[in-house]
């Protein structure tokens, strides 16, 4: 199997901005603070975390099949 892909890049749905950011490969990220317009994300209803919300990959335990852990909705 490949490794995951590390980066991802957010889109806020509140002002629309952009960011490149790189996963973690040891936890779920529940919270995301767009760096344009300051609004907190949280992962959408049966995502795991924001990067599967909001972010162009997925989160590297999803990327690989597996898990990932529960979300903090």
């Amino acid at each position: 199997m490949s490794a995951p892909k590390l980066e991802s890049i957010i889109t806020c749905p509140e002002c629309g901005a952009s960011a490149c950011e790189t996963m973690p490969t040891n936890a779920c990220q529940w919270f995301y603070e767009c760096t344009a317009c300051h609004a907190v994300l949280k992962p959408l209803p049966g995502d795991c975390c924001v990067y599967c919300s909001y972010g162009t990959v997925k989160c590297p335990p999803i990327q690989q099949g597996s898990s990932c852990c529960t979300g903090g909705t």
